[in-house]
């Protein structure tokens, strides 16, 4: 469930940026119900359940890592996202300052800022010519 959950959401994430600006709106406001109606409260109900500080088992894993990107996409769509949900919260801040994460999410690092909607124009005229 987790790795499904993380991909499907990520995808969600992901395709915004490209869809036609007809089907913009309503794929904003579809993207942002799952995942604050259904994936989120899963991911909370997890760090509920077995209390420990990451996703699975008691270290850093690659899920850890991906739920983090996950949520600072979605809170670059929308800032509060995690209001309702304070272990996610506290999840992002805990990853987020581990040591070489925290370094990764400075500005002037190799973490790539949100693409622009002229880029993308570009892209997909480039792609469909």
């Amino acid at each position: 469930m987790y790795v499904e959950g993380l991909f499907d959401l990520n995808e969600l994430l992901m395709m915004h940026v490209v869809q036609p600006a007809d089907q913009k709106q309503q794929h904003f406001a579809n993207m942002m119900d799952k995942a604050e109606n259904r994936y989120f409260p899963v991911f909370e109900k997890v760090l509920k359940d077995h209390g420990k500080d990451f996703l699975v088992g008691n270290q850093l894993s690659r899920a850890d890592v991906q739920l983090l990107e996950i949520i600072l996409m979605a809170e670059e769509y929308k800032p509060d996202i995690l209001a309702k949900f304070p272990l996610l919260q506290s999840f992002k801040a805990r990853i987020s300052n581990i040591p070489t994460i925290k370094k990764f999410l400075q500005p002037g690092s190799q973490r790539k800022p949100p693409t622009r909607e002229e880029d993308i124009a570009k892209a997909i005229k480039i792609f469909r010519s």
